[in-house]
């Protein structure tokens, strides 16, 4: 039987496709990318092309009214080394992303493990804690933010009602970042979807398992709930940190486009606007992109790359 078996026929190979079946492909694949050409030419010219751009014009000098001056690696030499703003912007963008993405992402698990029980009118809650995040990035909703958080608003008062004079957040540069912190936060109902359906695939067998075992509550979230959504963490994670770092219109309108008072909202977005649009710099702010691009795209590669000592999949064997 062994010497039949080593002894077997190779299995012949596919014969080669007919010129009818290369024609047939060939006539398969124009069709894919006639339906394909609306996204590939929306993405050469309104994406690759405008990046190209700004990479070019980082290079130079341009202010929007004359043709753009080569002048080499200047502007990332001013921007590190004489711009005292851009690092305080830098350093203000990285205190609003440290705050409000863990608040973020922590009120959003929390609803999200509130609504995942069935009870009565729950899909009316879940429409409610989701509509912030469809209104949140509108001037409207900022203005409102603003007053609410100015001198005699909603939050002042309330605050005076208790025995807490605070005055208005916005006008006081201890509390004016807070105020875009809490207006991100509020904005927690695209997350909290996501944790939502990554609540519903976990097997109900392991939380039984684990009361059996004696675990509490407690227990079974670090050790059942939190492993299991790990990966809707990561992505979460990702996404909320890359939104964070481009917010812009909350900034803008709150500060009235100025980042005050005493620079305490000047997140790096805005400056970048002011730097372009304000000063005429526009070389200046594509650079200042590229830098934002870049710091992104670092800080995203090094979560995933400790995403291998705390993200687990199912059937992973660790």
């Amino acid at each position: 039987m062994t010497q039949s078996v080593l002894t077997r026929p190779p299995v012949p190979a596919d014969p080669p496709p007919t010129p009818a079946a290369r024609g047939r492909r060939r006539r398969g694949q124009g069709v894919a990318y006639l339906f394909l050409s609306p996204w590939i030419i929306g993405a050469a010219l309104l994406t690759i092309g405008p990046m190209v751009a700004s990479l070019y014009l980082s290079f130079t000098d341009y202010d929007l009214f004359e043709a753009p001056t080569w002048i080499g690696v200047d502007n990332y030499v001013t921007m590190f080394t004489g711009d005292e703003r851009f690092w305080h912007a830098a350093w203000t963008t990285t205190e609003y992303v440290l705050v409000s993405v863990p608040l973020k992402l922590g009120l959003a698990l929390a609803v999200a493990m509130l609504l995942n029980r069935a009870r009565k009118g729950v899909g009316l809650y879940r429409s409610a804690f989701y509509a912030p995040s469809l209104l949140g990035a509108s001037v409207s909703v900022a203005l409102a933010w603003r007053a609410m958080f100015s001198t005699d608003g909603t939050v002042d008062r309330v605050l005076s009602s208790v025995g807490l004079d605070l005055g208005g957040w916005v006008d006081q540069p201890q509390y004016a970042l807070l105020t875009l912190v809490a207006l991100a936060v509020w904005q927690f109902g695209a997350p909290m979807v996501i944790f939502l359906a990554g609540l519903k695939q976990v097997p109900r067998e392991l939380y039984e398992a684990a009361a059996i075992d004696g675990a509490g509550p407690g227990r079974r979230f670090l050790s059942v709930t939190l492993p299991m959504l790990s990966p809707v963490i990561l992505f979460n994670l990702v996404l909320e940190t890359i939104h964070a770092f481009q917010a812009f219109t909350g900034a803008f309108v709150v500060s009235s486009g100025r980042g005050g008072p005493s620079d305490s909202t000047l997140l790096y977005p805005l400056y970048l606007y002011q730097r372009g649009f304000t000063d005429f710099r526009m070389g200046y702010a594509s650079a200042m992109a590229w830098v934002l691009l870049v710091v992104v795209a670092v800080l995203t590669a090094l979560v995933f790359r400790s995403a291998r000592r705390w993200v687990f999949y199912a059937g992973e064997n660790r």
